[in-house]
């Protein structure tokens, strides 16, 4: 398993959209940069649409790492019960950058939360590698995962007392859940975080802060649920520090 004696935590995506593909490969070569050139890829959020969905992700991650030269490591768990599987955690060993990628957030937060592979995740990233979720993956790392549902749940809070809303600005739902939670959860002290399209928000340990990444913007959101200020590519976003900071 992964030393964790190291301090220093790698850098940490949330991502709106676009997991795999173009849009995102420059963010990921910045992930990627100076670590080990081995992504650990985990379709956790999918696992209930079944092997079709699952697969996909995993092609599609095969692909996209290829053109930035690194090998992608298959961590085909589905739900909790493989998650306190350890020879899934095994499969971390040696990584540069971990990823959670997109589908349902409630049951990837539920999957993972206080389990040996959850906790590996927290290791390797604290230990040094890059960490990223896209989508339902963005929305599980913060303390509060956002869904559907009436309340939220807790999320794997390794993004800090964040909760982030992906597909900022394309889908209606994500301004209903904005609408209906806002207040509820920033009242707790948390930051709304809305992440458009081919967009990413990217914590570095270098400087400490976050930085919007990609072709559109990261919005605060209001207690309102509406759009506070926008953040474009370059750009500093005035978010908490994650948990290893």
């Amino acid at each position: 398993m992964t030393d964790v004696t190291a301090t220093t935590a790698g850098p940490l995506a949330l991502v709106g959209s676009g997991e795999f593909l173009p849009a995102m490969a420059d963010v990921d070569a910045g992930l990627l940069d100076g670590r080990p050139r081995r992504v650990a890829v985990l379709p956790t959020a999918a696992g209930p649409e079944g092997d079709r969905s699952v697969r996909r992700w995993f092609d599609l991650a095969h692909r996209h790492y290829a053109g930035l030269d690194a090998e992608v490591v298959e961590v085909d768990v589905r739900d909790r019960d493989a998650a306190m599987d350890h020879r899934f955690v095994d499969l971390l060993d040696g990584v540069g950058l971990v990823y959670l990628s997109g589908g349902n957030p409630g049951h990837l937060a539920d999957s993972l939360r206080g389990t040996p592979l959850g906790e590996a995740i927290a290791a390797t990233w604290r230990a040094g590698a890059a960490l990223a979720g896209c989508s339902a993956g963005a929305m599980a790392l913060g303390r509060t995962t956002l869904t559907m549902r009436t309340h939220p749940v807790e999320g794997l809070g390794l993004a800090g007392p964040v909760a982030t809303i992906p597909h900022f600005d394309r889908f209606g739902f994500a301004r209903r859940i904005a609408g209906a939670v806002s207040s509820l959860v920033i009242d707790r002290g948390e930051t709304i975080v809305g992440v458009d399209e081919d967009t990413a928000v990217v914590w570095s340990p270098t400087d400490g802060g976050w930085r919007a990444m990609g072709a559109a913007k990261v919005w605060l959101v209001t207690p309102s649920g509406g759009r506070g200020q926008g953040h474009g590519h370059g750009e500093r976003v005035p978010l908490p520090e994650p948990a290893a900071a």
